[in-house]
């Protein structure tokens, strides 16, 4: 992560489909071979784990922090390897323009997986099925009786099942795996089939020198298999409820903070556990990525943690994690440590103290670069430092465009003028703003498509100050202009990014 490159941001889901959602298939490599041509070295994606029409389909609130979302999973690929015909695949979903409709997408690809897994069944065993049972099992287990307990009763949250399986009765899960068991084998087999399709496509990537970049939400849900299964680990009572919920201060996003929901962890007993689900879960994902985004990074130093029942994240207060001792064992497992440190918002000594002791780089953002004492700004280009991650925006700002348009005051937007050095001009910002970040003396720059697209509000991704609606942006056919690759290739070369990684 010490040499200049740069790459683009897009998420699996936003990948163009004529099946309600991007997933792994042709569109995937597709994208690839264009980030190839274009010298990109870098692909960043958003978390892969299974999502939920409950929780709007965030990716940041999964009910399982090591399971992959099947809606991912590529027809095209199934149809390729006999797990579908042909005709299984019509009719199609309903398309909503540029935006994922979740209820079609999830009806339309359910219908898909029983097909498959009813073809699969036919086979008879197969080796490679039950290997991957057999290595994932220490949370593959867990997970496939959670979904399918789920199922059973019907969809409730997990502390409103019956006693026995609330409190995790060895009796109780031992009967239900038996009844379960087709069920459980189906959840199996969709993260298996997953699993499949996402190591071959990041063999693919790195064969044409693309790393890729993962991310992990620093929580998870309430209602997932790892609270349920590890409850101890979290700050909840005698009700297993959780005693405070998870959050931010007030800052640039809302004026209330941002109040997510997620219990918080009891840092006590994972000290005492010697961090052992956390430590599995870095394994998993360095396994699955190249390197990995760690989202919330200051959560690790001292958390906002907001007492269960308040309406806003206004009255939380911060608590103090075991950081140290936790970075200095997680160094001793993964010498390397490939970790991004997401460190955006209230940033205070402590969390700097952890990032150069254990040297992880953080991100700096050109939309934050023009308020303030701008010309001192960290964000600005001529202040940011060699060991970061610079990004025009990330999947939690609007675009490039609608920024400038409705987000900042007459007086950030002379500042970008006098920046760049000419007035603004709507159609070129965008490669401006890039060319700031480019030529920076930042080692990796980081673009979102709808910045290099130059696309306006209505393909943002993500409002954090907006609790619904988020998560559905997609590109349409077509939409993934071989002229601006053309141009981000150039830029590259230019500024001297097109540099390979190590064989």
């Amino acid at each position: 992560m010490d040499t200049r490159r740069s790459g683009l941001l897009l998420h699996i889901s936003s990948l163009p489909s004529r099946y309600g959602i991007g997933d792994l298939g042709h569109e995937a490599y597709r994208f690839a071979d264009s980030l190839a041509a274009a010298r990109q070295r870098y692909w960043q994606i958003l978390p892969l784990n299974p999502t939920d029409t409950g929780t709007d389909n965030s990716p940041y609130l999964s009910q399982a922090a090591f399971g992959f979302n099947p809606l991912l999973i590529s027809p095209d690929l199934l149809l390729k390897e006999g797990l579908l015909e042909t005709q299984d695949l019509e009719p199609l979903p309903a398309h909503s323009g540029h935006h994922i409709d979740y209820p079609a997408a999830i009806a339309y690809k359910n219908r898909l997986f029983t097909r498959a897994f009813g073809i699969f069944k036919t086979r008879g065993a197969d080796p490679s099925f039950e290997s991957f049972c057999r290595e994932q099992g220490a949370w593959l287990d867990d997970y496939s009786l959670f979904v399918s307990l789920k199922a059973r009763f019907q969809g409730k949250t997990w502390s409103l099942w019956p006693a026995e399986f609330r409190d995790r009765d060895p009796e109780a899960l031992k009967r239900a795996a038996e009844d379960l068991r087709e069920d459980m084998e189906k959840a199996k087999f969709l993260q298996f089939l997953f699993m499949r399709q996402w190591t071959d496509l990041k063999s693919y990537c790195n064969a044409r020198d693309i790393r890729i970049i993962g991310d992990i939400p620093i929580y998870v849900a309430y209602d997932s298999v790892d609270v349920w299964a590890h409850s101890g680990l979290f700050k909840l009572d005698e009700k297993k409820q959780p005693v405070f919920l998870a959050g931010c201060p007030p800052d640039y996003f809302s004026a209330t903070g941002q109040l997510w929901g997620n219990p918080v962890y009891n840092w006590d007993a994972m000290l005492k556990d010697r961090f052992s689900w956390w430590n599995g879960r870095i394994g998993h994902n360095l396994k699955l990525f190249d390197i990995v985004r760690v989202d919330h990074f200051r959560g690790f130093v001292g958390f906002w943690e907001v007492p269960a029942g308040e309406k806003t994240a206004v009255n939380g207060h911060w608590s103090k994690a075991p950081a140290d001792v936790f970075f200095g064992q997680l160094k001793e497992q993964f010498p390397d440590m490939p970790i991004i440190a997401e460190d955006l918002g209230v940033i205070t000594p402590d969390v700097v103290e952890i990032m150069e002791k254990y040297q992880l780089p953080g991100m700096k953002i050109l939309m934050f670069a023009f308020g303030g004492d701008w010309t001192r700004n960290p964000y600005i280009p001529h202040n940011v430092i060699r060991r970061c991650f610079f990004y025009t925006g990330t999947h939690d700002n609007n675009t490039l465009q609608d920024w400038m348009k409705n987000e900042i005051g007459d007086e950030e937007r002379r500042r970008v003028a006098r920046y760049i050095g000419r007035p603004v001009q709507p159609e070129a910002l965008h490669w401006d703003m890039i060319r700031l970040c480019m030529m920076s003396v930042a080692d990796t720059v980081i673009f979102p498509v709808q910045d290099m697209l130059g696309l306006d509000g209505s393909h943002r991704m993500n409002n954090p100050a907006v609790y619904s609606g988020n998560w559905r942006w997609k590109l349409e056919p077509g939409r993934l202009d071989a002229a601006a690759f053309g141009k981000l290739s150039e830029m590259t070369e230019t500024y001297g990014r097109d540099n390979p990684h190590p064989s």
